[in-house]
């Protein structure tokens, strides 16, 4: 059997489950090669606990080299062209050839599609912004707080909706809260509109025990920074005194240019198998376009690119050794949603389902915020979620009725 290179595009979530569980799968005379422009890895579920202070950067953050297993090479360095038919990548630190491909490159923010926002609004969806708003926080006396959707689609679904509210929870615990106006702007009609209505008022109900305005199904034209006001189509300006971003996200520019994007930019890819149009190369996570059962995309979110990542992985490794088996990524997944004073809910679901997702509501609590931190601890140590998924779907099919297959 010839020796064989696997190269991975990018060294988040997904490229690291990816290249761990090639590692794991395939003899030490195989390639594994995870490429991405970063050392540093940063953990993005927790940049919210930055935000607010529970963590400090250096936290959430670790050397890639330190999540990788022992055998995969790590190249830092620029993505800067896929040749898919001379089958090689041309980067920053020269070319690679590969025998098979994963695209993990996730979303790009681009906040400079939104006029104004680099100017007006911090974002919580990187480590600098979440980091910036702590600062911000600590000095913020009171008055009106916005927390922006800039547009679709955007990765994390939940993340704006738990900023609100861990933003609402630190303001009581300064006692300002009363001071102060919170409110969500948004695009969507609901939150987290794949899973279903049901999940969106649950959502709505969480925001509106606190206080919290949800102003949905909104055209956002552009923040006026001298004005600090959010501008609309549809309705009149929104003044704030603090704003909370998530900015517009774009496909990578590589992956724009390739012939792998479709016409959004993003990657088309079987929503089983993850491969792409071409041979021996497949796609996972943020960067890719997975249409359900009912027409939604998936959501962008890194329990999709985990799950995603062990399948890939495992298909690889089979065709290398010559098994003939085929991995396949069955759909489900879970995620948190930070409500404030130390507790969290916690939702999974089949988002394979037809003709819908199902996902049963949220159960919150205490223990849910736990988990949360358990899911940290072990991912920051280990490289690898795979036995703390197991066991957080494991307590969710029992709690809330759903099937634990991941």
């Amino acid at each position: 059997m010839a020796n064989k290179t696997v190269l991975i595009l990018g060294g988040g979530v997904g490229g690291i489950v990816t290249a761990n569980t090639l590692r794991e799968l395939l003899g030490a005379e195989h390639r594994v090669i995870v490429v991405d422009k970063q050392s540093e890895y940063v953990f993005t579920p927790s940049l919210l606990w930055v935000m607010v202070g529970w963590r400090q950067p250096a936290q959430i953050s670790k050397d890639l080299h330190r999540l990788v297993q022992s055998g995969v090479e790590v190249v830092l360095a620029d993505v800067q062209e896929i040749d898919l038919g001379g089958q090689k990548v041309m980067t920053s630190s020269g070319d690679l050839a590969y025998d098979y491909l994963v695209l993990a490159l996730g979303a790009t923010l681009a906040p400079q599609a939104t006029p104004g926002f680099d100017e007006a609004a911090i974002t919580p969806y990187d480590l600098d912004g979440a980091t910036r708003l702590w600062s911000v926080l600590q000095r913020f006396e009171g008055g009106r707080v916005a927390v922006l959707v800039a547009g679709m689609p955007y990765k994390c679904p939940a993340a704006p909706y738990e900023t609100a509210l861990l933003l609402d929870d630190h303001l009581r615990r300064r006692g300002i809260r009363g001071r102060c106006k919170v409110e969500v702007f948004t695009p969507e009609v609901l939150p987290m509109g794949v899973a279903g209505p049901a999940m969106g008022q649950a959502v709505v109900g969480m925001l509106e025990a606190k206080g919290i305005r949800f102003n949905p199904n909104l055209d956002l034209t552009h923040i006026d920074p001298e004005r600090n006001e959010l501008v609309f189509s549809s309705r009149e300006p929104a003044p704030f005194d603090l704003l909370a971003g998530v900015p517009p996200h774009r496909p990578p520019q590589v992956v724009q240019q390739s012939t792998l994007a479709n016409e959004t930019g993003w990657v088309p890819v079987n929503r089983r198998t993850l491969q792409t149009s071409h041979e021996n190369v497949y796609a996972i996570g943020d960067v890719t376009a997975v249409t359900l059962a009912n027409g939604k995309p998936l959501p962008k979110a890194a329990v999709f690119a985990e799950g995603q990542a062990r399948a890939v992985a495992r298909s690889i490794a089979d065709e290398v050794q010559g098994i003939g088996a085929q991995a396949e990524f069955d759909g489900v997944g879970f995620c948190w949603i930070e409500t404030g004073g130390g507790s969290a809910g916690f939702a999974s679901g089949e988002f394979y389902a037809e003709p819908d997702p199902v996902v049963p509501l949220p159960h919150s609590g205490r223990m849910w915020h736990w988990g949360k931190i358990l899911f940290e601890k072990y991912w920051m140590r280990e490289g690898v979620t795979r036995g703390v998924s197991r066991l957080l779907l494991n307590l969710g099919s029992k709690v809330l009725n759903i099937p634990a297959s991941l």
